[in-house]
């Protein structure tokens, strides 16, 4: 029997099947074509007229080409838009409205977010977000993200509600109005796939 298989593994090698690998499906890599020609420059919509509105959540998602951060405000849509403000800080800070207090924020940059919503009810004046001033945003995990690091919450003034992303690095971003959200993508790297 040993001089079989010796017999068969020389034919084998003399022509070349048992030096050729073929590739397993495991083996085999796979690029996602992910969005491109975000940027990093400043997006921003200020000409929406003042309406006073009230934050109801904030809250993220980590996608295969991007982390996602959605600002939950019910009443916004495409046609009734949140004015909102989102640009990168030149420190690792954002410096709260009104006082200027710097609130660090960890991460290789700091993508600042202000919206046309407070953490209260205008009608009211009663809390509607349990966020508190320095603190991480309530109820976001970024455990296991790709480019989310940090967030902090820092207030409500004036009509506005302002807070921080730590992200990796100064990635590209993009921001878009759904129906009662505003939705900021931060893309894992400057190339088109995953």
């Amino acid at each position: 029997m040993r001089r079989w298989t010796t017999a068969l593994a020389a034919v084998m090698l003399a022509t070349g099947v048992a030096a050729t690998a073929v590739p397993t499906a495991s083996a085999v890599t796979t690029s996602t074509a992910c969005p491109g020609g975000w940027g990093s420059l400043d997006r921003q919509d200020t000409t929406v007229p003042y309406q006073p509105q009230a934050l109801a959540n904030i809250r993220t998602g980590a996608q295969e080409c991007f982390d996602r951060l959605v600002v939950d405000v019910p009443g916004t849509s495409a046609a009734n838009p949140l004015a909102h403000r989102v640009h990168y800080t030149d420190d690792n800070a954002v410096h709260q409205s009104g006082s200027g207090t710097p609130i660090p924020v960890r991460g290789g940059a700091v993508l600042e977010v202000v919206v046309g919503a407070t953490a209260y009810d205008p009608a009211t004046w009663q809390a509607v977000y349990p966020a508190r001033s320095g603190d991480p945003l309530p109820g976001v995990d970024l455990t296991g993200y790709r480019t989310f690091v940090d967030t902090r919450f820092a207030g409500s003034f004036e009509g506005e509600s302002q807070f921080g992303v730590g992200v990796r690095a100064r990635l590209p971003f993009r921001v878009f109005q759904l129906d009662n959200r505003l939705v900021i993508d931060v893309a894992h790297s400057w190339g088109t796939t995953a």
